[in-house]
Protein backbone atom coordinates (compact mmCIF):
# COMPACT_ATOMS: atom_id res chain seq x y z
CA UNK A 1 0.00 0.00 0.00
CA UNK A 2 1.25 3.26 -0.79
CA UNK A 3 1.90 6.69 1.17
CA UNK A 4 0.15 8.82 -0.78
CA UNK A 5 0.88 12.46 -0.76
CA UNK A 6 -2.31 14.45 -1.01
CA UNK A 7 -1.77 18.23 -0.01
CA UNK A 8 0.84 20.82 1.05
CA UNK A 9 0.10 23.50 2.98
CA UNK A 10 2.36 26.68 4.08
CA UNK A 11 2.17 29.87 6.13
CA UNK A 12 4.27 32.41 7.06
CA UNK A 13 4.13 35.76 9.41
CA UNK A 14 2.47 38.86 8.34
CA UNK A 15 5.72 40.54 9.42
CA UNK A 16 9.02 40.20 7.87
CA UNK A 17 12.48 41.89 7.75
CA UNK A 18 15.13 42.74 4.99
CA UNK A 19 18.35 41.64 5.14
CA UNK A 20 20.28 45.03 5.29
CA UNK A 21 17.69 45.83 8.00
CA UNK A 22 18.40 42.79 9.72
CA UNK A 23 22.01 43.20 9.95
CA UNK A 24 21.53 46.98 10.97
CA UNK A 25 19.19 45.28 14.06
CA UNK A 26 21.90 42.70 14.87
CA UNK A 27 24.64 45.65 14.69
CA UNK A 28 22.67 47.96 16.99
CA UNK A 29 21.23 45.12 19.73
CA UNK A 30 24.55 43.99 20.42
CA UNK A 31 26.35 47.48 20.77
CA UNK A 32 28.55 46.41 17.68
CA UNK A 33 32.12 48.23 16.99
CA UNK A 34 32.25 50.30 13.65
CA UNK A 35 34.39 47.42 12.70
CA UNK A 36 32.34 44.85 13.51
CA UNK A 37 29.15 46.56 11.49
CA UNK A 38 30.80 45.84 7.89
CA UNK A 39 31.33 42.02 8.80
CA UNK A 40 27.70 41.98 9.98
CA UNK A 41 27.06 43.40 7.04
CA UNK A 42 29.05 40.97 4.73
CA UNK A 43 27.93 37.58 6.39
CA UNK A 44 24.56 38.96 5.75
CA UNK A 45 24.64 39.94 2.25
CA UNK A 46 26.38 36.03 1.25
CA UNK A 47 23.20 34.54 2.79
CA UNK A 48 21.51 34.22 -0.37
CA UNK A 49 18.30 35.98 1.29
CA UNK A 50 16.06 38.66 0.19
CA UNK A 51 14.25 38.85 3.49
CA UNK A 52 12.92 36.75 6.32
CA UNK A 53 9.49 36.26 8.11
CA UNK A 54 9.67 36.49 11.97
CA UNK A 55 6.04 36.09 14.66
CA UNK A 56 7.82 39.03 16.35
CA UNK A 57 7.65 41.73 13.96
CA UNK A 58 4.43 43.83 13.96
CA UNK A 59 3.62 44.28 10.21
CA UNK A 60 2.18 48.31 10.86
CA UNK A 61 5.90 49.32 12.00
CA UNK A 62 9.03 49.83 10.71
CA UNK A 63 11.01 46.75 9.69
CA UNK A 64 13.58 47.69 11.76
CA UNK A 65 11.97 48.59 15.15
CA UNK A 66 9.80 44.77 14.46
CA UNK A 67 12.28 43.43 16.98
CA UNK A 68 12.32 45.94 19.37
CA UNK A 69 9.80 45.52 21.78
CA UNK A 70 11.06 41.57 22.39
CA UNK A 71 14.81 42.32 21.89
CA UNK A 72 16.18 45.61 23.41
CA UNK A 73 19.67 46.93 22.96
CA UNK A 74 22.02 45.21 25.43
CA UNK A 75 22.75 46.65 28.54
CA UNK A 76 26.26 45.60 28.37
CA UNK A 77 28.12 43.07 27.31
CA UNK A 78 26.48 40.14 30.05
CA UNK A 79 23.13 41.16 28.51
CA UNK A 80 21.77 38.25 26.77
CA UNK A 81 18.43 39.23 25.69
CA UNK A 82 15.22 37.32 27.02
CA UNK A 83 15.57 34.06 29.01
CA UNK A 84 14.74 30.87 27.63
CA UNK A 85 11.26 30.91 29.34
CA UNK A 86 10.23 34.12 27.98
CA UNK A 87 10.87 32.86 24.72
CA UNK A 88 9.23 29.74 25.00
CA UNK A 89 5.97 31.46 26.25
CA UNK A 90 5.69 33.18 23.37
CA UNK A 91 6.58 30.22 20.91
CA UNK A 92 3.48 29.15 23.01
CA UNK A 93 1.29 32.04 21.58
CA UNK A 94 2.57 32.41 18.36
CA UNK A 95 3.18 28.47 16.92
CA UNK A 96 -0.45 27.10 17.26
CA UNK A 97 -1.87 29.94 14.82
CA UNK A 98 0.57 29.52 12.58
CA UNK A 99 0.74 25.84 12.15
CA UNK A 100 -3.30 25.64 12.20
CA UNK A 101 -2.90 27.46 8.65
CA UNK A 102 -0.24 25.44 6.99
CA UNK A 103 -2.81 22.52 8.11
CA UNK A 104 -5.74 23.86 6.69
CA UNK A 105 -4.27 24.75 3.74
CA UNK A 106 -3.19 21.21 3.20
CA UNK A 107 -6.15 19.66 4.29
CA UNK A 108 -8.23 21.50 1.86
CA UNK A 109 -5.60 20.70 -0.67
CA UNK A 110 -6.49 17.15 0.13
CA UNK A 111 -10.05 16.61 -0.29
CA UNK A 112 -10.43 15.22 3.11
CA UNK A 113 -12.33 15.92 6.24
CA UNK A 114 -10.39 16.89 9.46
CA UNK A 115 -12.24 14.10 11.21
CA UNK A 116 -10.71 11.50 8.49
CA UNK A 117 -7.20 11.98 10.07
CA UNK A 118 -5.93 9.32 12.39
CA UNK A 119 -2.57 10.65 12.90
CA UNK A 120 -0.98 13.57 13.51
CA UNK A 121 2.88 14.23 13.45
CA UNK A 122 4.24 17.61 15.01
CA UNK A 123 7.51 19.00 13.81
CA UNK A 124 9.57 21.80 16.07
CA UNK A 125 13.29 21.56 17.07
CA UNK A 126 12.38 25.44 18.38
CA UNK A 127 9.69 25.67 21.55
CA UNK A 128 8.12 23.02 23.34
CA UNK A 129 5.35 22.70 25.89
CA UNK A 130 2.32 20.85 27.44
CA UNK A 131 -0.70 19.92 26.59
CA UNK A 132 1.40 21.02 23.75
CA UNK A 133 1.07 22.03 19.73
CA UNK A 134 -0.19 18.50 18.82
CA UNK A 135 -3.66 19.29 21.62
CA UNK A 136 -3.91 22.79 19.90
CA UNK A 137 -4.14 21.43 16.41
CA UNK A 138 -6.57 18.77 17.47
CA UNK A 139 -8.75 21.74 18.73
CA UNK A 140 -8.17 24.07 16.04
CA UNK A 141 -8.41 21.98 13.20
CA UNK A 142 -11.75 19.85 14.59
CA UNK A 143 -9.56 16.34 14.16
CA UNK A 144 -11.03 13.40 16.15
CA UNK A 145 -10.54 13.77 19.83
CA UNK A 146 -8.95 9.84 18.65
CA UNK A 147 -6.38 11.23 16.94
CA UNK A 148 -3.28 9.66 17.67
CA UNK A 149 0.09 12.20 17.74
CA UNK A 150 3.21 11.72 17.43
CA UNK A 151 6.09 14.47 17.99
CA UNK A 152 9.43 14.40 15.98
CA UNK A 153 11.59 17.09 18.23
CA UNK A 154 14.68 19.05 18.42
CA UNK A 155 16.07 17.27 15.51
CA UNK A 156 16.61 20.43 13.23
CA UNK A 157 16.29 20.57 9.55
CA UNK A 158 16.38 17.77 7.74
CA UNK A 159 13.13 16.79 10.54
CA UNK A 160 10.60 16.80 7.89
CA UNK A 161 12.61 14.29 5.92
CA UNK A 162 11.98 11.47 9.75
CA UNK A 163 7.87 12.69 9.75
CA UNK A 164 7.92 11.34 6.32
CA UNK A 165 9.62 8.31 7.39
CA UNK A 166 6.97 7.65 10.22
CA UNK A 167 3.74 8.51 7.97
CA UNK A 168 4.73 6.50 5.22
CA UNK A 169 5.45 3.31 7.45
CA UNK A 170 2.00 4.17 9.46
CA UNK A 171 0.43 4.34 5.77
CA UNK A 172 1.62 1.57 4.24
CA UNK A 173 0.70 -0.77 7.21
CA UNK A 174 -2.41 0.44 6.92
CA UNK A 175 -4.42 1.48 3.59
CA UNK A 176 -7.49 3.77 5.92
CA UNK A 177 -4.78 5.72 7.32
CA UNK A 178 -4.44 9.44 6.73
CA UNK A 179 -1.86 11.37 8.26
CA UNK A 180 -1.23 14.86 9.09
CA UNK A 181 2.46 16.32 9.21
CA UNK A 182 2.86 19.83 10.39
CA UNK A 183 6.30 21.37 10.97
CA UNK A 184 6.34 24.98 12.87
CA UNK A 185 9.88 26.54 12.99
CA UNK A 186 10.20 29.95 15.09
CA UNK A 187 13.52 30.32 14.79
CA UNK A 188 13.64 34.11 15.61
CA UNK A 189 12.45 33.32 19.25
CA UNK A 190 16.24 32.27 19.38
CA UNK A 191 18.28 35.27 17.93
CA UNK A 192 21.93 35.13 20.19
CA UNK A 193 23.48 38.44 21.48
CA UNK A 194 27.12 38.86 20.72
CA UNK A 195 30.07 39.19 18.20
CA UNK A 196 30.68 35.24 18.28
CA UNK A 197 30.45 34.05 14.49
CA UNK A 198 28.86 31.20 15.17
CA UNK A 199 25.84 33.72 16.31
CA UNK A 200 25.76 36.18 13.75
CA UNK A 201 26.02 33.50 10.91
CA UNK A 202 22.78 31.56 12.47
CA UNK A 203 21.05 35.29 13.08
CA UNK A 204 21.43 36.15 9.73
CA UNK A 205 19.66 33.06 7.87
CA UNK A 206 17.23 31.84 10.23
CA UNK A 207 13.47 32.60 10.01
CA UNK A 208 9.73 31.60 11.10
CA UNK A 209 7.20 29.63 8.82
CA UNK A 210 5.33 26.45 8.93
CA UNK A 211 4.38 24.01 6.47
CA UNK A 212 1.87 20.86 6.50
CA UNK A 213 1.46 17.28 4.38
CA UNK A 214 -1.20 15.44 4.12
CA UNK A 215 -0.23 11.50 3.68
CA UNK A 216 -2.50 8.76 2.54
CA UNK A 217 -2.90 4.95 2.54
CA UNK A 218 -5.04 5.18 -0.45
CA UNK A 219 -6.43 6.91 -3.24
CA UNK A 220 -10.10 7.89 -2.66
CA UNK A 221 -11.00 10.37 -0.31
CA UNK A 222 -13.92 12.27 1.00
CA UNK A 223 -14.28 15.90 -0.36
CA UNK A 224 -13.64 18.69 2.15
CA UNK A 225 -16.01 21.16 3.24
CA UNK A 226 -15.21 25.09 3.90
CA UNK A 227 -12.25 25.51 6.47
CA UNK A 228 -11.68 28.63 8.46
CA UNK A 229 -8.13 30.08 7.13
CA UNK A 230 -7.10 31.89 10.27
CA UNK A 231 -5.66 35.81 10.31
CA UNK A 232 -2.14 34.68 8.85
CA UNK A 233 -0.77 35.71 5.59
CA UNK A 234 0.19 32.95 3.18
CA UNK A 235 2.23 32.74 0.72
CA UNK A 236 3.54 30.64 -1.54
CA UNK A 237 0.79 27.72 -1.97
CA UNK A 238 -1.70 27.42 -4.29
CA UNK A 239 -4.61 25.25 -2.84
CA UNK A 240 -5.25 22.40 -5.94
CA UNK A 241 -7.79 20.67 -7.80
CA UNK A 242 -6.66 16.87 -6.75
CA UNK A 243 -8.54 14.34 -8.77
CA UNK A 244 -5.72 12.02 -8.90
CA UNK A 245 -2.99 12.82 -5.74
CA UNK A 246 -1.11 10.29 -6.79
CA UNK A 247 -0.17 11.37 -9.87
CA UNK A 248 -0.75 15.38 -9.00
CA UNK A 249 1.78 15.13 -6.14
CA UNK A 250 3.58 11.75 -5.41
CA UNK A 251 3.88 8.72 -3.17
CA UNK A 252 6.62 8.41 -0.30
CA UNK A 253 8.62 5.36 -1.80
CA UNK A 254 11.89 5.30 0.43
CA UNK A 255 14.16 7.26 3.10
CA UNK A 256 17.18 6.89 4.38
CA UNK A 257 19.91 8.48 6.82
CA UNK A 258 23.92 8.42 6.85
CA UNK A 259 25.86 9.82 9.95
CA UNK A 260 28.77 11.18 8.16
CA UNK A 261 32.14 9.94 10.59
CA UNK A 262 33.91 12.34 13.04
CA UNK A 263 31.53 15.20 12.44
CA UNK A 264 29.86 15.64 16.26
CA UNK A 265 31.12 18.78 16.54
CA UNK A 266 30.08 20.13 12.69
CA UNK A 267 26.50 21.42 13.63
CA UNK A 268 24.89 21.57 17.02
CA UNK A 269 21.74 22.73 18.85
CA UNK A 270 21.75 23.24 22.46
CA UNK A 271 19.58 24.68 24.99
CA UNK A 272 21.02 27.69 27.01
CA UNK A 273 19.38 29.85 29.81
CA UNK A 274 19.09 32.60 26.18
CA UNK A 275 17.06 30.84 24.34
CA UNK A 276 18.56 27.64 21.93
CA UNK A 277 22.35 28.13 20.32
CA UNK A 278 23.41 27.19 17.35
CA UNK A 279 26.87 25.87 16.13
CA UNK A 280 27.92 25.68 12.98
CA UNK A 281 31.33 24.95 12.10
CA UNK A 282 32.79 26.37 8.93
CA UNK A 283 33.96 23.22 7.72
CA UNK A 284 30.48 21.76 7.14
CA UNK A 285 30.02 23.22 3.25
CA UNK A 286 33.51 20.91 3.27
CA UNK A 287 32.08 17.85 4.72
CA UNK A 288 29.06 18.23 2.93
CA UNK A 289 31.47 18.62 -0.90
CA UNK A 290 33.55 15.63 0.37
CA UNK A 291 30.98 12.80 1.59
CA UNK A 292 27.70 13.79 0.10
CA UNK A 293 28.08 12.00 -3.32
CA UNK A 294 29.91 9.05 -1.99
CA UNK A 295 26.89 8.83 0.74
CA UNK A 296 24.03 8.84 -1.27
CA UNK A 297 25.17 7.02 -4.69
CA UNK A 298 24.73 3.80 -3.08
CA UNK A 299 21.53 4.49 -1.59
CA UNK A 300 19.77 5.92 -5.02
CA UNK A 301 21.41 2.70 -6.97
CA UNK A 302 19.77 0.50 -3.76
CA UNK A 303 16.73 2.06 -5.19
CA UNK A 304 17.33 1.97 -8.80
CA UNK A 305 18.44 5.41 -9.47
CA UNK A 306 21.80 7.41 -10.03
CA UNK A 307 22.23 11.16 -9.38
CA UNK A 308 21.49 11.61 -13.37
CA UNK A 309 18.42 9.44 -13.16
CA UNK A 310 16.56 12.11 -10.51
CA UNK A 311 14.68 14.67 -12.52
CA UNK A 312 13.66 17.09 -9.48
CA UNK A 313 15.87 17.69 -5.65
CA UNK A 314 14.28 19.41 -3.06
CA UNK A 315 17.85 20.27 -1.14
CA UNK A 316 17.15 22.18 2.06
CA UNK A 317 18.89 26.01 1.90
CA UNK A 318 21.04 25.54 5.20
CA UNK A 319 22.49 28.56 3.32
CA UNK A 320 23.78 29.64 0.27
CA UNK A 321 27.01 27.96 1.00
CA UNK A 322 25.64 24.41 2.17
CA UNK A 323 23.89 24.49 -1.39
CA UNK A 324 26.80 25.45 -3.58
CA UNK A 325 28.71 22.60 -1.72
CA UNK A 326 25.88 20.11 -2.66
CA UNK A 327 25.93 21.19 -5.99
CA UNK A 328 29.38 20.68 -6.38
CA UNK A 329 29.24 17.20 -4.85
CA UNK A 330 26.76 15.87 -6.57
CA UNK A 331 27.51 17.85 -10.19
CA UNK A 332 24.04 19.77 -10.36
CA UNK A 333 23.25 23.17 -12.33
CA UNK A 334 22.07 25.86 -11.81
CA UNK A 335 18.25 24.78 -12.53
CA UNK A 336 18.15 21.72 -10.80
CA UNK A 337 18.96 23.91 -7.51
CA UNK A 338 16.56 26.48 -8.70
CA UNK A 339 13.70 25.75 -6.16
CA UNK A 340 15.92 25.35 -2.95
CA UNK A 341 17.88 28.91 -3.92
CA UNK A 342 14.36 30.37 -4.54
CA UNK A 343 12.99 29.28 -1.39
CA UNK A 344 15.70 30.28 0.46
CA UNK A 345 15.60 33.58 -1.03
CA UNK A 346 11.80 34.34 -0.31
CA UNK A 347 11.77 33.51 3.17
CA UNK A 348 15.30 32.16 4.67
CA UNK A 349 16.10 29.26 6.36
CA UNK A 350 12.59 27.85 8.19
CA UNK A 351 14.68 24.73 9.56
CA UNK A 352 12.06 21.87 9.17
CA UNK A 353 9.31 24.02 7.67
CA UNK A 354 11.97 24.54 4.85
CA UNK A 355 11.79 20.98 2.61
CA UNK A 356 8.43 21.05 2.06
CA UNK A 357 8.25 24.50 0.87
CA UNK A 358 10.45 23.43 -1.86
CA UNK A 359 8.22 20.27 -2.23
CA UNK A 360 5.69 22.73 -3.07
CA UNK A 361 7.01 24.96 -5.87
CA UNK A 362 8.08 21.65 -7.63
CA UNK A 363 4.95 20.61 -7.74
CA UNK A 364 3.46 23.67 -8.82
CA UNK A 365 5.94 23.48 -11.91
CA UNK A 366 4.85 20.14 -12.50
CA UNK A 367 8.84 18.70 -12.13
CA UNK A 368 9.07 15.16 -13.60
CA UNK A 369 9.37 12.62 -10.92
CA UNK A 370 11.48 11.13 -9.39
CA UNK A 371 12.53 13.65 -6.92
CA UNK A 372 14.69 13.62 -3.90
CA UNK A 373 14.83 15.52 -0.40
CA UNK A 374 18.05 16.00 1.03
CA UNK A 375 18.40 17.63 4.53
CA UNK A 376 21.30 17.90 6.91
CA UNK A 377 21.50 18.66 10.58
CA UNK A 378 23.51 17.62 13.71
CA UNK A 379 25.07 14.77 13.99
CA UNK A 380 26.20 15.53 10.92
CA UNK A 381 23.55 13.77 9.84
CA UNK A 382 21.96 13.18 6.17
CA UNK A 383 18.35 12.30 5.84
CA UNK A 384 17.04 11.62 2.34
CA UNK A 385 13.75 11.02 1.17
CA UNK A 386 12.50 9.74 -2.82
CA UNK A 387 9.04 11.08 -4.47
CA UNK A 388 8.57 8.81 -6.85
Amino acid sequence: MPAIIRGFGGSVPAGSISMNQAADFAARTSAMPEAMHRKVHALYRKAGISKRGSVLINPQLPQEDGFQDFYATARDADDKGPTTAHRLHRFQQEAPALASNAANIALTASGLRPESITHLITVTCTGFYAPGLDIDLIDQLNLSPSTERIQVGFMGCHASINALRVAQALCESDANRNVLVCCVELCSLHYQYGTDTDSIVSNAIFADGAAAIVISGAEDGVEVEDVEVKDVEVKDVEVKDLENASEKLGIIAATGSVLVANSTDAMTWRIGNHGFCMTLSAEVPDLITSQLRTCIEPWLAHHGLTIQGVKGWAIHPGGSRILNAAQQSLDLNQEQLSHSRSVLNDHGNMSSATLPFILNRLSDDRVEKPWVMLGFGPGLEIEIALIR
